[in-house]
C-alpha cells in the first residue's frame, strides 16, 4: 500500500552562492560549485498515522560542480525528540522516498548524489522568523548558523525582497530572501559567509509540491 503523507516545514536554506543563486534563475552557480544547508520545523505533517508536527531536520549537500553535474555528498539530520516510528518516516520523506520521482525537492536532490553519509539524530536549535529573514540555527558539534536581511546600503534598513515560483518548481510557490552564515564540520565539513539564504514553507506530499498560497504573502493583503 502507497504511503499518504504531509511535509509542510517552515524552512532557512544557507547555501554558498552569491545573492542570485543561480538554483533559482536558471543560472550557473556563483563559484562552480554548490554547498548547502537546509534547516527546517514541521508545523504540519504525518507519515500515514505517524504525526510529525513539531520535529525539526536539516539536510546538508555538497556537490564538487554544478549540481546537474551530480556527483553530490548528503546527510541528514533529525530531531532526537522524534520516537523510531517519525525517525523512519522523516528519513524516508528527506531522503527523497515514498513520492511521485522527481516531485520534490528531495527526490530531485538524492538523483545528484552519490554519497550518503549517515544519518545523525540530534538536537537541532532552530530559531526563524520567515517574515523577518532572520534564523540561528545550532546543532551541537555539527553545524551554526545565522540568517538575516538584506541591509539596504542607502537607507541601513531591511531590504525586502522575494521570489514567486508559479510554476516549474520543485521546492517552493514563495521565497523571502536574505543572507546568512554558516559553518559545518564533521563529515559535511563547509562553510560560506554573507551568501544567499531564503526562508520559504516547504509544502509537500506523496504526489509533489503543493500548490497553495503561502502565508507569507499575507504582505499582499495589506
Amino acid at each position: 500500500m502507497s504511503a499518504e503523507w504531509l511535509f509542510k516545514s517552515e524552512t532557512y536554506d544557507n547555501c554558498n552562492c552569491a545573492v542570485n543563486c543561480g538554483c533559482q534563475f536558471n543560472l550557473p552557480s556563483t563559484h562552480g560549485y554548490c554547498q548547502s544547508a537546509f534547516v527546517g520545523n514541521i508545523v504540519e505533517g504525518h507519515f500515514n498515522d505517524t504525526p510529525l508536527a513539531g520535529l525539526n531536520w536539516a539536510a546538508l549537500y555538497k556537490w564538487p560542480g554544478e549540481i546537474k553535474e551530480g556527483n553530490g555528498k548528503r546527510q541528514i539530520i533529525i530531531d532526537e525528540r522524534a520516537d523510531e516510528a517519525q525517525r523512519v518516516a522523516l528519513e524516508t520523506i528527506i531522503s527523497g522516498g515514498a513520492c511521485e520521482p522527481l516531485s520534490n525537492l528531495f527526490s530531485v536532490f538524492a538523483t545528484t548524489c552519490s554519497e550518503f553519509c549517515e544519518t545523525l539524530f540530534l538536537s537541532i536549535d532552530l530559531e526563524a522568523d520567515l517574515e523577518l529573514r532572520t534564523a540561528r540555527v545550532d546543532i551541537p558539534g555539527i553545524m551554526r548558523s545565522n540568517g538575516r536581511p538584506i541591509i539596504n546600503e542607502f537607507t541601513g534598513q531591511p531590504f525586502h525582497i522575494a521570489l514567486a515560483r508559479p510554476s516549474g518548481s520543485f521546492e517552493f510557490t514563495y521565497a523571502e530572501i536574505g543572507q546568512g552564515t554558516t559553518s559545518v564540520t564533521g563529515d559535511m565539513e563547509m562553510t560560506f559567509e554573507d551568501s544567499w539564504a531564503h526562508f520559504c514553507v516547504h509544502h509537500f506530499n506523496q504526489d509533489g509540491l503543493v500548490r497553495e498560497r503561502s502565508r507569507l504573502t499575507a504582505w499582499l493583503d495589506g
